[in-house]
């Protein structure tokens, strides 16, 4: 009987081979837009001038206002372009509404003697127009001299006046004790500023929009939306509707099918733990102490974020707002990787049925990951406090959104990684033969060993281009996390459930090589959807968006299906040792595609994410499937850790408090989306009606303060989600009783 199309496609060996032509079709894509990334991002002017011939500021005016910016965290406090921290303001709109408010009142006293506020609706519109005409047509950025009108500079002395006193001597109502920045770097970061108000404004050259497309919505100046992105919107919600149906029905149709002389795998079972896996139990309690140290950050954040003005337990100038949140970030970043870690260690000796040669290496390890994140988080604290002025690059906080430790810290972990990478490879290699799935954990592991570098760019300084270093920072943020962690994910997921003879090898390996595809096709240029905003061109839009929600789904499908085998299991009477951590692989898949495939659906599309982008709406999508897809999987291999342990020790193990700390956490993370929805659309509505500055005022926010102080209980739930879990997991692993004792 002769094959259909979908039927080869569909295949083994027809997802295996459509997994490497589109892997080789997206890297060959990435390279070539990475390629000509020079030939479309913002220059940095060598002077910016007024009309009468002052210079106010310059090329090295505006890099060192970025070393600065980076040097004390301001991402972590406020945002440049939309990216960082939402309670204080976004600069560059900062910039960009404040010149128009000083041109208004300007050319109303030119034109008609009067102040704005005094103005008829006709001559407003009159000098409305003078205004966009000023921004417009006389401002234009360029590489060389970009000239302001005198009154621009004026307005730009303005600005700087007014960020030199923000920064120096503080905001408390958003959050900002000040005390740390001198006048002379503030003046810098002014400059910094005023660039990227100069990115927001400015027409990019041959076209009507601007450098950012149009970003953000100022209607003094009749900025908003393009049509494009409009028509991409309607698109993107047609393809990507028609592909999650396509995907579901190829997902039963072709992957779930038991075939005749399918049969799963027995169940593992485990009587003794090679020493180097006894090793691992170490690293338990550091995975989490310091999820539970983040989650109590984050509920610390939540109080500020309701009343930043206030000091919740310690006061602000001991512990800023801004080094808080970038430790919160940090250290779920680092929890989450040292749990992964874990697991791959975990697994090499089952898969190669013997230890490492040298057991020991795996205490070298532990030891150099727990330097890694005791130096990191002090250097976070004392290079946002100004207390590593000459040395902040390389030990304090190198204030980049998510990966903010400085540059010797990510020597370090990147040594580690590859470190990682080395003990595993060494072990699994021969194992890999004619096995799909262990050679799709060697090379994600490589990967995730590798990759992380693409954020130290330049290893010795910062990127002078604020929209090149952004670039490049997503590559970490995105493909480090949603590429390369989501590959490791696919192939240990695999194992697992093939392991805990839930799902069939053969089932596993097809269902392994459509989520690849998946992962693939949708995770690499799929970065794109951050990237339209800050600089970068409009085809973005579409590279970026359309695909970015397909990749969780074949895995959740998957769980689904193991779950139904696993209460199969159950109700015939048949034991199953791993609930536990099985619980937490399924709910990792369902989080992932809530966090990273609904809630990233919701606000992708470019109509939705030109208006909230920046706002509290991007909170849910962020906090859940950074928890679900990848959090939920680092606890699963530390209790899986656990469970084997006690297994080999026949250590007594009951489900019933491990249960009720998934579901605390759980319950929480899913209700904590419900508050910062409410505020995050608020915000959103006032952005479109009023324009973005509007959307990021404190009395936005404050407008629904009942819904912030709301967050205290999702908050709350998590932080005894987590002490439930950190209590568990130490009882478990290091005070249980054997049986029968």
């Amino acid at each position: 009987m002769k094959q259909s199309f979908l039927d080869r496609f569909m295949s083994r060996k027809g997802l295996a081979a459509s997994f490497w032509m589109i892997a080789l079709v997206m890297v060959s894509m990435l390279i070539y837009y990475t390629a000509n990334l020079q030939k479309e991002v913002p220059p940095i002017p060598q002077e910016v001038k007024a009309e009468n011939g002052e210079v106010l500021y310059t090329y090295d005016d505006v890099v060192a206002g970025k070393g600065y910016f980076q040097e004390f965290d301001l991402t972590d406090w406020g945002s440049m372009l939309g990216m960082g921290a939402y309670i204080g303001p976004d600069f560059s709109t900062d910039f960009v509404h404040y010149r128009a408010v000083f041109l208004y009142d300007f050319y109303a006293g030119q034109l008609y003697g009067k102040k704005n506020a005094q103005l008829t609706e006709v001559e407003r519109g009159a000098v409305k127009e003078r205004v966009k005409q000023d921004f417009r047509q006389q401002t234009k950025l360029v590489a060389g001299t970009t000239v302001y009108s005198n009154a621009s500079a004026a307005a730009y002395k303005a600005n700087v006046k007014y960020a030199v006193n923000m920064l120096v001597n503080g905001d408390p109502k958003r959050g900002w004790k000040g005390g740390v920045i001198r006048p002379d770097e503030a003046q810098k970061i002014a400059a910094f500023f005023d660039w990227g108000q100069l990115v927001s404004s400015s027409y990019r050259t041959g076209t009507t929009r601007t450098w950012s497309n149009n970003w953000p919505a100022e209607p003094l100046i009749d900025q908003n939306l393009t049509f494009m992105s409009h028509k991409i919107s309607l698109w993107e919600f047609l393809i990507l509707w028609t592909l999650t149906i396509v995907v579901i029905y190829l997902s039963y149709e072709y992957l779930f099918k038991k075939e005749k002389d399918e049969q799963m795998e027995p169940a593992m079972q485990i009587t003794t733990l090679f020493r180097s896996q006894k090793k691992l139990l170490k690293y338990i309690p550091i995975v989490a102490a310091l999820f539970v140290v983040q989650l109590v950050l984050g509920g610390y954040l939540a109080h500020l974020y309701t009343e930043p003005d206030g000091d919740f337990l310690l006061s602000q100038s001991l512990l800023p707002f801004n080094v808080m949140r970038s430790m919160h970030t940090q250290l779920a970043i680092l929890w989450v990787a040292v749990g992964w870690l874990v697991g791959g260690l975990l697994i090499a000796p089952w898969v190669a049925n013997k230890d490492h040669k040298y057991p020991w290496l795996v205490d070298v390890l532990w030891s150099a990951l727990l330097v890694v994140a005791v130096g990191s988080v002090i250097g976070l604290y004392m290079g946002a406090t100004g207390k590593m002025r000459d040395v902040w690059f390389w030990f304090g906080n190198e204030g980049r959104e998510l990966i903010n430790i400085a540059r010797v810290w990510d020597i370090g972990l990147v040594i580690g990684l590859v470190f990682w990478f080395v003990l595993i490879i060494s072990l699994i290699r021969k194992a890999a033969t004619n096995n799909p799935i262990v050679s799709t954990i060697i090379w994600s592991a490589f990967a995730i060993a590798t990759l992380y570098m693409a954020g130290m760019m330049p290893v010795h300084k910062i990127m002078p281009n604020y929209t090149v270093d952004d670039y490049y920072r997503w590559w970490v943020i995105h493909l480090w996390v949603e590429l390369t962690f989501e590959l490791f994910a696919a192939g240990v997921i695999a194992f697992f459930t093939v392991s805990l003879g839930l799902i069939s090898h053969k089932m596993a390996v097809k269902v392994m090589f459509f989520e690849l595809f998946l992962i693939s096709l949708s995770g690499t240029l799929g970065v794109g959807h951050h990237y339209f905003w800050q600089g970068l061109d409009e085809y973005w839009i579409a590279i970026g968006g359309i695909f970015s929600a397909l990749e969780p789904l074949p895995l959740a499908l998957m769980i689904i299906e193991a779950m139904k085998n696993k209460r199969e299991k159950v109700y015939s009477g048949q034991e199953f040792d791993f609930g536990v951590p099985f619980m937490w692989i399924a709910g990792s898949a369902i989080l992932n595609w809530i966090g990273a495939g609904f809630f990233g659906m919701v606000i992708n599309t470019p109509t939705i994410s030109y208006y909230s982008h920046g706002t509290y709406l991007i909170m849910p999508h962020g906090h859940i499937a950074l928890l679900g897809a990848f959090g939920y999987i680092s606890i699963a291999f530390i209790y899986m850790t656990s469970r084997a342990n006690a297994l080999a020790n026949q250590y007594v193990w009951n489900d019933k408090l491990s249960k009720v700390g998934f579901w605390v956490l759980t319950i929480g993370a899913l209700l904590y989306a419900v508050p910062t929805y409410v505020v995050g659309i608020h915000q959103t509505q006032v952005a479109m009606e009023s324009g973005y500055f509007m959307a990021r005022m404190r009395e936005t926010v404050d407008s629904l303060h009942g819904w912030m102080w709301a967050r205290t209980v999702p908050d709350g739930l998590m932080i005894i989600g987590g002490l439930i879990i950190f209590f568990d997991l130490t009882k478990k692993t290091f005070f249980s009783k054997k049986i029968g004792v």
